[in-house]
């Protein structure tokens, strides 16, 4: 058996590298190029695409035995995920771009560089678990509940699943460092990344505005119209916002709606900010089928949110669902995912969130 190992010159990608080799495994370590650094608007940034990434994990590679390349895909990268991150705020959502980078290019061009070279699967750091059940691959949230990335692989296929392998699915984190100190492995007390990869300062805004051009200021409102004040392009902003809103208040004001048609951000008091209903586009459905009836299950609508009961009815291409209990903020271009216990059932894009039906 031959894998393609993704390799990000991190401890956990490294560690499933050896894990990988151990398990009789005939290896090829690889990291992709995602982006010049000039992309981020800081041209000598940290960033996780920078030569000391590659060089650790070129290092582990060489440590292990297995040869080792870095694949080109700053273009698509471009393309599939930093243009769609700047489209989604210039249109008053907020994206999540680790999932589109999975979606397009971990689990789609990668596995497709893989099956290239002859490879039988492809094995990645991630902290979630893949088992057989019935049939059919099921996809499971992390032993680690700390670690777990399950929430950003709600998009996976029957087919992808087949060929994946998340060998730290079944370990503790500082399990992972303790085995990769035990193999010597010069990046096993390495920080964990925090940012979005080509946001290393948080200032996403300027990467937006270096993709797509400078905002333009509008309108700050209330959910009555009457102008508050002015902002300084909706990009900006997010649904829940409070601090950097640069105005003088009565009260307490929150970013309730963002409206790239007229140019205005909504703002609002905390408890407009609760709702229960919403609507769900691009579903994605773990099984390969969509259920045929109105369900009950958990759903997740942040990375690190506790999943909260709900009623879910499966649309055409999305569905519908209704918390037991009002939510907080619930944003537009975010992921909702599905979870029976901790198998995660599917997920997809918000799309409209009901705001008023608490009144």
């Amino acid at each position: 058996m031959k894998a393609l190992i993704a390799m990000s010159g991190g401890v956990d990608s490294s560690l499933a590298a050896k894990l990988t080799a151990d398990a009789g495994y005939a290896c090829i370590g690889c990291t992709m190029k995602l982006y010049e650094n000039a992309d981020t608007g800081k041209p000598s940034s940290r960033t996780c695409c920078s030569l000391e990434d590659v060089e650790d994990a070129r290092g582990v590679a060489c440590q292990l035995g297995m040869p080792y390349y870095v694949f080109n895909f700053t273009e698509d990268f471009r393309r599939c995920v930093m243009d769609r991150f700047a489209d989604s705020y210039r249109r008053g959502v907020t994206p999540n771009p680790c999932i589109d980078c999975n979606r397009y290019l971990k689990f789609d061009r990668l596995l497709q560089r893989a099956e290239t070279l002859g490879c039988d699967c492809l094995v990645t750091g991630h902290y979630a678990r893949i088992q057989r059940e019935k049939g059919r691959y099921v996809l499971k949230k992390a032993l680690d509940a700390s670690k777990d990335q399950s929430y950003v692989l709600y998009m996976l296929t029957q087919a992808q699943l087949s060929r994946l392998r998340f060998p730290l699915g079944d370990l503790r984190k500082t399990e992972v460092r303790a085995m990769a100190a035990e193999n010597g492995f010069l990046n096993a007390d390495k920080p964990d990344s925090q940012d979005i990869c080509f946001v290393p300062d948080g200032n996403y805004s300027r990467v937006v505005e270096l993709r797509s051009g400078p905002a333009l200021p509008g309108d700050f409102v209330d959910r009555e119209g009457r102008v508050l004040g002015r902002h300084r392009g909706i990009i900006h902003y997010t649904v829940g916002q409070r601090k950097g809103l640069g105005l003088s208040l009565l009260e307490p004001m929150y970013v309730c709606r963002i409206c790239p048609d007229t140019n205005q951000v909504v703002l609002g008091r905390d408890e407009e900010l609760w709702s229960r209903t919403f609507t769900v586009r691009e579903m994605n459905w773990i099984s390969g089928e969509a259920p045929g009836a109105p369900f009950r299950c958990r759903v997740r609508v942040r990375y690190r949110q506790a999943e909260q009961w709900a009623e879910v009815t499966p649309t055409a291409g999305g569905a519908e669902i209704s918390f037991d209990q009002p939510q907080r903020a619930i944003t537009p271009g975010q992921a909702a995912v599905l979870y029976d216990g901790d198998t995660v059932l599917g997920g997809g894009t918000i799309q409209t969130v009901t705001r008023r039906e608490l009144e």
